[in-house]
């Protein structure tokens, strides 16, 4: 399996808002909206959180994961003095327990742990995903009653550790 990371662009948009749509899908099942409804709200909170990304996290990398050249999902990251921010990480259903997401952590924290810092990421509290970043090292840090903050500290602090920005 060859992943390739590639920056997004403005095409890329309606492939994300199908991965964002996508993480939703088990939450809105409950809601007694029609397919309208249901896609006004979705879009509306992707272009907040599309924004909010790009206003809040200006000098963060926006790929696009392509897997065999294939378009699966998104990763954003935010590589600070300090730490390794991932802002998301979200596959589309199909793509998801095949260990893709296992080997995009896998090669941050080993960027994280050659510069000596933290790989964090929020999380909301009932996700999945949170089991894989606990095998993969990470604890929880901080968050409230809705995200938590999950890091995976560097083993060794070789050298040292700027401040953030």
């Amino acid at each position: 399996m060859q992943l390739v990371l590639e920056r997004i662009t403005e095409q890329d948009e309606p492939f994300l808002y199908d991965v964002y749509a996508s993480t939703r899908e088990e939450e809105l099942a409950v809601v007694p909206w029609g397919a309208a409804e249901r896609e006004a709200f979705l879009r509306m909170q992707f272009d907040a959180q599309h924004r909010y990304y790009r206003q809040a996290f200006g000098k963060a990398e926006f790929s696009k994961i392509l897997v065999d050249g294939v378009a699966a999902g998104r990763l954003y990251v935010d590589r600070r003095p300090s730490e390794i921010r991932i802002i998301d990480i979200a596959l589309l259903p199909a793509f998801r327990g095949r260990g893709i997401g296992t080997q995009l952590l896998s090669s941050l924290i080993a960027e994280a742990e050659a510069r000596g810092v933290p790989v964090r990421i929020h999380v909301e509290r009932q996700n999945r995903a949170r089991s894989l970043y606990q095998r993969l090292g990470f604890t929880r840090s901080g968050g409230d009653e809705i995200y938590e903050l999950m890091e995976c500290p560097p083993s060794s602090r070789a050298g040292g550790v700027e401040s953030d920005r």
